[in-house]
């Protein structure tokens, strides 16, 4: 026997998770550092590095340099490749090298997928990675072949080809970053139909999830779609609908903003900013620029956020409309809680609320902790953190200014905001054990 009694590591999918993402920001950071990922040909300093790195992985975009002054091209690759990992998961490209070479998905890996895409069972979960794979493949390359022909109006064909490229991986998976330098985003093409078209439908389908995805994509054979499809667009689309209103009213008379814009630039201005607090990250006006009551309202978008298995963060749509129909059904006096004629699990209602108590307990904490570091007005400092957790990218101009404890802390907000508070606690926290016994039932008394 062998005298060393060597005991083997057993992590658990949530740890897993959290240390794979950690290794990968560590990888991307260290390359960011390098001479050759800057313009400037000068070390990237570790902070700004470490930054970077976890607001591309995180899919966030928020930044605190000029992505495209700053960096050089193989900056922006190191970047971009951050991107797409962190949008897709890791284990989503993981599988993808073991598809390619025809190796055996084993049992872990599995149960490591189901927890990266937030599946209730195993079921399927290959077929679904599969289809994750070439979804995403054909949303970006389709939308890079109408960014490159618009832009090369704009631009020689080589850099627009690369832009479409970039930029159609970068906003499928809602991550906000872009190559046009003087933190303008899409500010330039506001009256633009057809990059609002392909911005908009590349940040809706990546922030629907592949779940919804492959619903539509089978629905001419299936004739049905499943309850969190049904769930997901309705929701989707109420707050998007919402959203427009909301901000063209608030927006119509503000001379920085939507004044200036003819009928057709107000409405698409509208509809793109209500659109991008989805997790897109990319704006077609100064977020900066918006007046407070606007702001606020884009605050609660964003804590809103994506829907589950998607490239976006927040508390997600079927959580926000879980809640809100346990309300309705509360004052109505119902006991159970319907959704299209299907009666939602108690189980549901508390892990909804429990992600939502969760999050709003991250972001309150850290606005408070930002709020005696940095010097800026507390909506300023709200309106970043909640962006940083939803990893939706929006900044009103704080970002570039953060003291490097401030960078710090939203860069683990974006982690947070990314993994999910609850895999992060179930990673942290002791393993699950058999309850032996319950307490009995006691009652107090609610409002």
């Amino acid at each position: 026997m062998n005298a060393l009694n060597t005991k083997k590591i057993n992590l658990s999918p949530p740890q897993v998770l959290v240390i794979g993402f950690a290794l990968i920001i560590l990888l991307g950071s260290l390359l960011l550092m390098l001479p050759i990922s800057g313009t400037s040909g000068e070390p990237t300093p570790f902070v700004d590095a470490l930054f970077t790195a976890t607001s591309a992985t995180c899919v966030t975009g928020l930044f605190v340099v000029d992505t495209g002054r700053y960096f050089s091209t193989f900056g922006h690759i190191v970047i971009i490749l951050l991107v797409q990992i962190g949008g897709l998961g890791f284990m989503t490209m993981a599988t993808l090298f073991s598809l390619v070479l025809k190796r055996r998905i084993s049992l872990k890996d599995r149960l490591l997928l189901q927890e990266a895409m937030n599946q209730n069972s195993m079921e399927g979960i290959v077929r679904l990675i599969r289809k994750v794979l070439v979804y995403s493949l054909l949303i970006e390359s389709g939308a890079a072949v109408f960014l490159t022909l618009r832009w090369a109006f704009d631009m020689p064909f080589g850099r627009a080809l690369y832009f479409g490229i970039w930029h159609s991986i970068s906003m499928f998976n809602n991550a906000g970053f872009d190559l046009f330098g003087d933190y303008r985003s899409l500010i330039p093409y506001v009256n633009d139909p057809l990059i609002n078209i392909v911005s908009i439908l590349l940040i809706v389908s990546g922030s629907l999830g592949f779940i919804v995805l492959s619903d539509l994509a089978e629905y001419r054979k299936h004739r049905k779609l499943s309850l969190h499809s049904k769930v997901v667009l309705s929701m989707t689309a109420v707050l998007i609908a919402i959203g427009t209103i909301v901000i063209f009213v608030f927006e119509f008379t503000n001379p920085r903003t939507l004044e200036p814009l003819s009928w057709s630039g107000k409405i698409w201005a509208s509809l793109f900013q209500s659109v991008t607090p989805r997790s897109g990250g990319v704006v077609t006006l100064d977020t900066g620029s918006l007046r407070q009551a606007t702001q606020f309202f884009m605050i609660i978008l964003m804590f809103i956020g994506a829907s589950p298995g998607s490239t976006g963060g927040g508390i997600k749509t079927t959580t926000f409309t879980i809640l809100i129909g346990a309300v309705i059904s509360m004052i109505r006096g119902r006991t159970d809680l319907v959704l299209f004629r299907y009666r939602i699990a108690e189980e549901r209602i508390s892990k909804a609320l429990t992600i939502t108590m969760m999050a709003l307990f991250v972001i309150v904490a850290v606005a408070m902790v930002l709020s005696t570091t940095e010097d800026a007005n507390f909506l300023s400092i709200l309106f970043e953190t909640t962006s940083a957790f939803g990893t939706v990218g929006l900044s009103m101009g704080l970002t570039e200014r953060l003291t490097d404890f401030g960078k710090v802390v939203i860069s683990l907000t974006m982690f947070a905001g990314r993994l999910g508070p609850l895999t992060l606690a179930y990673a942290i926290g002791p393993r699950k054990g058999k309850e032996l016994y319950r307490h009995p039932e006691g009652k107090i008394i609610i409002g």
